[in-house]
């Protein structure tokens, strides 16, 4: 499972890196970025899914790896 967050979409709320600091970061602008290549290890696939869940612009996604 990997997280990507839209830049277009983000508004800044920090909501995700609230939720989930091992995930996501704040650039310069408080921004949410996403930390490292975006994959989500197992113990952190409820934190990554309340993160979407939570976002107001639903910026981040969940992607499936096969």
């Amino acid at each position: 499972m990997r997280v990507q967050i839209n830049p277009e979409r983000c508004q800044g709320h920090g909501r995700c890196y609230d939720i989930a600091p091992g995930l996501f970061g704040e650039d310069a602008e408080g921004y949410g970025t996403v930390l490292g290549d975006g994959a989500v290890p197992p113990d952190e696939r409820r934190t990554a899914r309340l993160a979407v869940s939570n976002c107001p612009e639903s910026a981040i996604t969940l992607a499936e790896e096969a």
